[in-house]
């Protein structure tokens, strides 16, 4: 081979060899929103040296709270928990004071594999927008020990350290919805919405609020969507212990001055005869029918599968 071919042939095996060296645990989801879930999933890409990865410990920043390791066959998960900086507001009312602050994950991960550990969490609205919000991480092999937890200075390229924290970047919180309002005579419609359907799926229900601000009564009849042969107005409730649902015939009462909530496990639309799937996200127009005020026409926006609620669709644990 020339002398010329040999260098280039060298040059090309040391840069194929130092590859893999160069590489570095990341987070698949590099950007996220404040104020809102974040399902972290951290890349090893390699071992240390040739030698097996057998324990991950990655730490939780201040401002990521409600933090839950996944699962992850073959592996031991073990977690520290602390007192957080601050409290913090979260689902249903609830105040955090502490949570974990850091997971470790115990087993075995050839160097010759990659692999992914995953967590869930929040990120409070208080974390600065902008700025990157690092997880110092320790992967510790069967012969040696990589530290990835360098954070870059001001200014400073995070390629250029030699062994940089995973970190995602923080978006602004995400503007929530603006409940649509409708108006038909004296009655006064807040925010319809309903759940996303599986596929082949031949009902859904229908949710919304209901404000009479007349002096006589109406009556919630009946109305449309535009995937549903028909709409009918139902009520479950307790029957002897049992839940039961039931069409009401003469539809729903909205007494003058009174509020009247249409949600899961009480008054409802049920949409029935669907032709097509309701995706989340989708806002899917109908109608709906008064026994006095008539026909007004609405979007339902469609929040996730077993949603209870139409304000940003939290599912209940």
């Amino acid at each position: 081979m020339k002398p010329g071919n040999l260098l280039a042939a060298g040059c090309a095996a040391l840069a194929l060899t130092a590859l893999p060296a160069l590489a570095h645990p990341s987070l698949q989801r590099r950007e996220a929103h404040v104020g809102a879930p974040y399902r972290a999933i951290m890349s090893i890409p390699h071992g240390c040296d040739g030698s097996a990865t057998v324990k991950l410990r990655v730490q939780i920043p201040e401002g990521v709270i409600g933090v839950k390791p996944m699962p992850k066959p073959g592996w031991t998960i073990s977690t520290v928990r602390g007192p957080y900086a601050r409290s913090y507001p979260y689902y249903h009312g609830q105040t955090l004071t502490e949570g974990v602050k850091e997971i470790a994950w115990a087993g075995r991960l050839g160097d010759d594999f990659v692999d992914d550990f995953v967590f869930a969490g929040f990120l409070a609205d208080t974390l600065p927008a902008g700025e990157t919000l690092f997880f110092p991480t320790y992967q510790e092999c069967e012969k040696g020990e990589w530290r990835w937890i360098e954070v870059p200075s001001p200014g400073q390229d995070a390629h250029a350290l030699a062994h940089p924290a995973p970190g995602v970047k923080l978006l602004p919180a995400a503007q929530k919805a603006q409940a649509h309002t409708y108006k038909v005579g004296p009655l006064v419609i807040e925010a319809p919405w309903t759940r996303a359907t599986p596929g082949g799926a031949q009902v859904a229900g229908g949710y919304l609020k209901v404000t009479n601000t007349g002096s006589q009564p109406d009556r919630l009849v009946g109305g449309s969507l535009a995937p549903a042969a028909t709409v009918e107005v139902h009520e479950m409730a307790m029957s002897d212990g049992i839940m039961k649902m039931r069409r009401l015939e003469k539809g729903l009462e909205i007494a003058p001055g009174r509020t009247v909530e249409l949600k899961p496990g009480g008054y409802h639309l049920m949409f029935l005869g669907l032709r097509d799937s309701l995706k989340e996200g989708q806002a899917v127009k109908g109608t709906l029918v008064f026994e006095k005020a008539g026909t007004i026409e609405v979007e339902f926006r469609v929040g996730p599968i077993g949603a209870q609620s139409g304000s940003g669709g939290h599912r209940h644990h």
